[in-house]
This record gives structure tokens, C-alpha cells and sequence, in this order.
């Protein structure tokens, strides 16, 4: 699916699609987006990110004639933009990692193991050419890569704070001054282009928007409902549930971790159990905040097998769900 998006401001230069590329990403969305390929022949798969382009660009993300039997793409919005992530996919499941990879071997729909976890790619028609490109657009589409620049600057501008009116492709005088206070706050060269530019607007927002706490994401294809429980100075205490509805995200904790593990359950919406563990803590059928581990069944409540996720030293912690339970080690923040 695609999204949609933000602004602008002052005379920006749009940046060339390269004339030779031969796999080229483009991005005509107000998103900093940052995709991942697959190459499939065979039996054999390569799978390659992250590419990191910038609204109004196009990148290469496979500078070598296309003579696989079929190219996949899957992207996924920077986590500096605020409010939900975005993803532009299809239904095909390949493994991929948080930090830019090449997986080598691993079939779409193939089980992911290690740090890996399975993103939905969509298959791109190259038409059998040895040169493709292809664009990420949203809804309502920009007109053309420029408008999409403009409307990404906008977008950026507003996740670092600004208030702007709106997220479109029309200059104005409110983005042009929030535009000349970034510069003169980050101290941006004039001579700064628009790479630099966006760059340093991400790396703020980034900062800024930086999930700390408790995210669980849900990769199972239907809702589920999650509760979570710790243990603190030797005092346990549970808290559920949680809807999260198939491809969302939800923040359970939203305050920066400090304990040693978090304890997770998931159940889908006939209570069969996507993921647990044998952490042993008390649940009950509807919202509950139950402190203590110990008699459930003596105090009215029921148990349920927790798995433990460690969380220590980190302020942030990313954990996904899919059809096979948790994905180990999905995702932590320093």
C-alpha cells in the first residue's frame, strides 16, 4: 500500500535519475524511504538494503543488468518521521535485517533464522529488460518528483517541531522561515545542498522520535492482543491487553526501559497463543493490572506462559510477532 505526505520550500534543484542505473529505485513520496531488493533465479535468492532515498529522488539500488527470473522490492518510511511507519510491499515474505545486509540464499517465504525477519516484498515487472525503473508513490500521488521534494521537506520540517499549515508542494513564507531557522540552528553551510539538507533533518527527527520504551508489531495476518509483565525490586506485576490489529505496531511502554527483561503473551482473537514462553504470571479475559506472580487461580485469575525478551541496557526495545511466534532479537535501541 502507499501513503501520503508533506512540503516545502524556496527553488530546489531535483536531483537526475541515473542514465545508466540498472535496477533504480524512485521515490515520489514526501517519506524518507529506505527499500530493500531481491533477486530471484532458481533456487538461488539475493537479498540486498538498505537503499535510502530521499523524496524526489532515485537511487540505484542494483547496478548490474537485470537477468534474474524475478526482482522484488519492499520499503519502509525513516524512523524519524512521526506518527505510524509506512511500508510499501506486497504479500511475499523474504528475511531481512535491521542493518544494511546481503542475504544470500534465503527463498521468499523461506523460515527467517538469526536476526532475520520476514518483511512482505512485492514482485517488480522488469518486462524482461536489462534496465528497470520504478517509483514509490502514495495517495493521493504527487504530480512529479519536485512536488514530492518539496512536500518531503515540509514533512521533515514538521517532525522537527514547526508548525506548517500543510503538507503540499507550494513554497510559502511560514516554511521558508522554518527552513532559515533549521540552517541557523544546525548551523548548515548556505553552500549545503539538498542531500546535506535532508540529512540533517532526519538525523534530528530521528533523535527526537527515537521509539524509546516497549513497541510489539504484529507480522501474523490477524489481530492479536498482548499483554506484558515485569519485575521490579522483586515485585512482578502484568498488564493486558493490548489490540494490535495485523501489520500495526502498538508502544506498550512508552518511558525509556530500565529493567533487566521484559515478559510478553500474545493470544489471537480465539485465545490460542501466538507467542509465550514459561514465565508463569496472572492473566484475566478482560483488562487487567494484576501485581504478583504467585495463587492466580486462588485470587480469580487464570495463568499464562510469558516469554522473556532482555531488555537490559537498552531504552527501547522492538519486538515482532509472526505466524511462527516471537521473532528472536527483532530490535533494540541504545
Amino acid at each position: 500500500m502507499w501513503v501520503s505526505a508533506v512540503l516545502l520550500v524556496m527553488a530546489l534543484a531535483g536531483w537526475a535519475t541515473p542514465a545508466f542505473a540498472k535496477l533504480t529505485l524512485c521515490n515520489r513520496t514526501s517519506y524518507i524511504l529506505y527499500a530493500a531488493t531481491a533477486a530471484v533465479s532458481g533456487s538461488q535468492s539475493d537479498t540486498r538494503g538498505w537503499t535510502r532515498i530521499v523524496p524526489g529522488d532515485c537511487q540505484v539500488a542494483r547496478n548490474a543488468a537485470l537477468t534474474a527470473r524475478s526482482y522484488l522490492v519492499y520499503a519502509r518510511s525513516s524512523l524519524g518521521h512521526s506518527g505510524p511507519p509506512r511500508a510499501w510491499g506486497g504479500n511475499l515474505r523474504v528475511c531481512v535485517k535491521d542493518t544494511d545486509f546481503v542475504l544470500r540464499g534465503s527463498m521468499p517465504g523461506s523460515v527467517c533464522a538469526g536476526d532475520t525477519f520476514a518483511r512482505p516484498f512485492a514482485a517488480v515487472d522488469t518486462q524482461g529488460k536489462p534496465n528497470w525503473t520504478m517509483t514509490f508513490d502514495e495517495l493521493p500521488p504527487w504530480p512529479s518528483l519536485i512536488a514530492a521534494q518539496l512536500a518531503g521537506l515540509k514533512r521533515l520540517l514538521i517532525d522537527n517541531g514547526y508548525k506548517i499549515s500543510a503538507i503540499d508542494d507550494r513554497p510559502d513564507k511560514q516554511t521558508g522561515a522554518a527552513l532559515a531557522d533549521f540552517r541557523k540552528r544546525t548551523r548548515l553551510s548556505p553552500a549545503a545542498g539538498n542531500a546535506d539538507l535532508f540529512k540533517a533533518l532526519e538525523d534530528r527527527a530521528r533523535k527526537s522520535a527515537m521509539p524509546t520504551g516497549y513497541t510489539v508489531c504484529n507480522d501474523t495476518g490477524e489481530l492479536l492482543l498482548v499483554a506484558l509483565a515485569q519485575v521490579a525490586k522483586g515485585k512482578a506485576a502484568a498488564h493486558g491487553w493490548w489490540k494490535i490489529e495485523s501489520g500495526a505496531c502498538a508502544r506498550a511502554i512508552t518511558t525509556p526501559l530500565t529493567a533487566d527483561a521484559v515478559f510478553l503473551l500474545a493470544q489471537n482473537g480465539h485465545s490460542a497463543p501466538a507467542a509465550g514462553g514459561s514465565e508463569k504470571f496472572c492473566i484475566a479475559a478482560i483488562r487487567f493490572n494484576i501485581r504478583g506472580r504467585g495463587d492466580c487461580v486462588a485470587r480469580g485469575f487464570s495463568e499464562g506462559g510469558f516469554a522473556r525478551t532482555a531488555t537490559r541496557g537498552h531504552s527501547g526495545y522492538v519486538a515482532r510477532i509472526d505466524k511462527r511466534g516471537l521473532e528472536p532479537q527483532a530490535g533494540m535501541l541504545k
